[in-house]
């Protein structure tokens, strides 16, 4: 196979690629943060009850945190080699700058509560009621309510703005991604389970990346096509 052959093999399959992650990072995330709110109680001042009997569940979410981190590494990859040459770069900047911090607040959130479970575990009579187990439990609730929203809202910007620029993805997609930035942007810290609704926005990406991908036909195929035409 020619160098040039591959290289259009290899483009071929990344939006497939991209919408197989993004698919992937929904998935995980929200069995993540499902198994998590399903342990431990919305108000950031309760006293750790749920140490005693669902740690183990808070635990299993956690570990799908990194794969979904993962995921969506590979997501942001995929949509910046689909966006190719007619990537702008202030407006790639700020897509990749933001997708970047809202996997680390999302790190760094997990760690806090995992850090929690080990420290319960070691000495479970010091930590529950304590002013550590209170302070950690905020900041764990501050990152993820306040500073991990925006940034998924920042990010939904730069990416619809792209779509409009280059066409990579459909317009009410990108008007649609504008409407739900927003509401993240000036969501109250209040408003439960609002953080859902950015991996809900990368599955609708995803589909529409994967069915568009289906729907148009192989280069290499109609390379092929034409060659055995015109013999």
């Amino acid at each position: 196979m020619q160098p040039e052959t591959t290289l259009t093999a290899a483009r071929l399959r990344a939006p497939r690629a991209a919408a197989i992650a993004g698919i992937l990072f929904t998935v995980l995330l929200m069995t993540s943060l499902w198994l998590i709110r399903l342990a431990v109680p919305a108000d950031p001042l309760e006293a750790g009850a749920w140490l005693k009997t669902r740690s183990d569940t808070v635990s299993l979410g956690l570990n799908l945190m990194p794969f979904a981190g993962i995921a969506f590494l590979w997501f942001i990859g995929v949509l910046r080699d689909r966006l190719g040459e007619q990537e702008d770069r202030f407006f790639a900047t700020v897509f990749l700058g933001s997708g970047l911090l809202f996997l680390a607040m999302l790190f760094v959130s997990a760690a806090m509560v995992g850090g929690l479970i080990i420290t319960y575990k070691a000495d479970p009579g010091r930590l529950i009621g304590s002013a550590t187990f209170t302070s950690a439990r905020a900041i764990v609730f501050e990152i993820m309510n306040i500073y991990a929203i925006k940034m998924a809202g920042v990010f939904m910007i730069a990416t619809s703005t792209l779509a409009l620029r280059t066409g990579f993805l459909a317009r009410w997609i990108a008007w649609l991604g504008y409407a739900v930035a927003l509401l993240l942007l000036f969501s109250s810290r209040q408003i439960e389970g609002i953080l859902l609704v950015f991996p809900l926005w990368v599955l609708l990406i995803s589909l529409y990346i994967l069915i568009d991908n289906l729907r148009r036909p192989s280069p290499v195929s109609a390379t092929t096509s034409e060659k055995e035409h015109h013999e």
